[in-house]
């Protein structure tokens, strides 16, 4: 019994070390029974420092203050939730078997390219209360509809007057549809249908 006591003991100090409470959190072994116990002024003392953080950089200090460093530092966590959201949110753009260093460059490009994409689009929807996302499934309810003259082989694509947001998304990006797009017949694939051929051509 004592030695599982023990054993209980230390796996608990060590689930306290990795929590990083061992500096305020104490476990006593009181008669084959643990209790925890919260050291006050530890705690006190711990607590001064809650939402304090160190940032360290190679730059000398005539080179940038300290504010100018912080400032770049959150702009790197903007980096990284824009190149998440590039690849799995916003613009689904993914790399397929980049094997070639063409290939590898020409996905780079296209993945800087979408960030410059949502950082324009962000900047433009600042003021309305959505995120790009929800912004560009607003978009996706644009259409189009085939115009037939009867006895006449020409024919064009009319644009219905879009939802009042999706107008109003367009005018902060400054961007006007036309009422008609001339028919060139081309054949549009969806995104599913690119994914079946993309399977198909790797097996």
């Amino acid at each position: 019994m004592i030695k599982k006591g023990i054993l209980q003991l230390g796996l608990f100090e060590e689930k306290l070390r990795k929590l990083k409470l061992e500096t305020w959190v104490r476990i006593k072994d009181e008669a084959g029974t643990l209790k925890i116990e919260r050291d006050e002024e530890a705690f006190k003392e711990e607590s001064y420092l809650d939402g304090c953080y160190v940032i360290k950089t190679d730059l000398k200090e005539n080179e940038a203050d300290k504010y100018v460093v912080h400032d770049r530092y959150k702009d790197l966590s903007e980096v990284e939730r824009v190149f998440r959201g590039c690849k799995t949110v916003d613009l689904e753009v993914r790399s397929v078997y980049a094997r070639q260093e063409e290939s590898a460059r020409g996905y780079v490009f296209v993945v800087m390219l979408a960030y410059m994409i949502i950082r324009r689009l962000r900047r433009a929807w600042m003021s309305f209360d959505l995120t790009v996302e929800e912004g560009l499934k607003q978009l996706a309810t644009i259409c189009s509809m085939e115009v037939k003259v009867k006895g006449q082989k020409a024919h064009c694509q009319k644009i219905p007057r879009p939802r009042q947001q999706s107008r109003e998304l367009l005018e902060a990006l400054q961007i006007q549809l036309p009422e008609v797009l001339p028919s060139r017949n081309l054949r549009v694939v969806t995104r599913k249908k690119l994914r079946n051929q993309q399977k198909s051509q790797q097996n």
